[in-house]
């Protein structure tokens, strides 16, 4: 299926996976929507980041849950774990954690690992597979901040050629004019 956006690829294959709840025994799937976006907090930490999140519908102006799967993350089968285990959340309610409720259905649709970063089993990852051969990959490219160099720092050292007085700029006061020395009376010169 080409041309289908991240936000239709995760919703249809939230559709597909209602049987797989089903079989679990459960009865009624709460409303949701579900879009490709940054969670609210460690999306690009290095350690325990947050690759999914579910909002509860008492967050929505609508009182729908709302679902986001990170933007760093491109695996179709990887996404499809975090997109059950979010599911998971709006199913039991947010409120549950990753205890209880969450856990017993977590481990029977088929989620294993620690409750907060669950991966999908064997053969939940079978399941997935086929679903991901009807869709088509997730079409999503990963997105990184590796790639973005730092200033380090947003002050640009100026100091006086006469003296060498220094002090701190930015780049838009340095493009409206040079600082003047307060004992030389002279421009002073930036360290670019």
């Amino acid at each position: 299926m080409q041309h289908m956006t991240r936000e239709e690829w995760l919703t249809r294959l939230a559709l597909k996976l209602r049987p797989t709840f089903e079989q679990c025994g459960v009865q009624h799937i709460p409303r949701f929507r579900v879009s490709c976006g940054l969670p609210s907090g460690r999306a690009f930490s290095k350690g325990n980041r947050i690759v999914g999140e579910c909002f509860s519908s008492v967050c929505s102006a609508d009182h729908t849950n709302e679902i986001f799967v990170s933007p760093t993350v491109s695996d179709s089968l990887e996404v499809g774990g975090i997109l059950i285990h979010e599911m998971i959340h709006a199913i039991v309610g947010t409120q549950e954690g990753h205890k209880g409720r969450f856990l017993r259905l977590a481990r029977a649709v088929g989620l294993k690992g620690k409750p907060t970063a669950t991966i999908p089993g064997e053969s939940l990852v079978r399941r997935l597979n086929a679903l991901i051969g009807e869709l088509g990959s997730y079409p999503h490219a990963p997105l990184s901040l590796l790639q973005i160099k730092k200033d380090g720092t947003r002050l640009i050292k100026v100091a006086c050629p006469a003296c060498g007085y220094t002090v701190r700029a930015t780049r838009k006061w340095l493009e409206i004019g040079s600082p003047i020395c307060p004992t030389d009376k002279i421009d002073m010169e930036a360290d670019i």
